[in-house]
């Protein structure tokens, strides 16, 4: 199928058959999203996707706080980045950061929904950091997603604090990272930096936090 050579289709955390069925009920995709979905499953780089169901989640999420100012933190085929602005009003916004627009499909994005996406393409700590140097912008954020290079996580998460507002939510992606952290034995950079950043937030007494174990 289109989408056999995706993350989502071959999980690791989640029985395989147990996910299937959430992804046949758990969720409503707009047409848009799945065929942004099923377009990005081609990618050979398919595994960068953001999990759908995840997506789903931060759509359920957002309308119940009353979201209209998002960051998020890597962008990729823009899968994620659709599913959110739907969920927002008409003018809620989107700020989508990507060190590349290479693997970018936005073809997908329909017009009323690619208006509230304001894409940047550059390092995100830079654009995070400018964001920061405004006062105007501090604690004004009602939602962040991190899902980009493993090694800045906790450099976002830092950042992206201070853009929340009190009752804001940020979400991290990948900190199971497929069971790698569980593994004492696998100590790449990628792996010891999720592991330090789901530390770093558990020993945050700034936040509330709850580690979800499917992604």
């Amino acid at each position: 199928s289109s989408s056999s050579t995706a993350k989502f289709a071959s999980q690791k955390i989640v029985r395989q058959d147990a996910y299937a069925y959430a992804m046949k009920v758990g969720l409503r995709e707009s047409p848009a999203a799945k065929s942004l979905r099923e377009a990005s499953a081609k990618n050979p780089r398919a595994g960068m996707m953001g999990d759908p169901i995840e997506s789903s989640f931060f759509a359920l999420i957002l309308p119940a706080i009353g979201a209209k100012k998002i960051i998020e933190v890597g962008v990729f085929t823009g899968y994620s980045t659709l599913v959110m602005a739907e969920a927002l009003p008409d003018d809620g916004k989107v700020l989508a950061l990507d060190i590349t627009d290479e693997y970018l499909l936005d073809e997908h994005w329909p017009e009323e929904e690619k208006k509230k996406i304001d894409l940047q393409i550059g390092p995100a700590v830079e654009a995070l950091q400018n964001l920061c140097s405004d006062e105007s912008e501090l604690g004004t954020w009602d939602f962040a997603f991190i899902d980009a290079d493993k090694q800045s996580y906790e450099k976002y998460y830092e950042l992206l604090l201070k853009l929340l507002r009190p009752g804001g939510i940020m979400a991290i992606d990948n900190v199971l990272w497929s069971g790698r952290v569980l593994d004492t034995g696998i100590t790449d950079d990628d792996t010891v930096a999720i592991r330090n950043i789901s530390e770093h937030v558990m020993s945050d007494d700034r936040v509330a936090h709850v580690l979800l174990p499917f992604a």
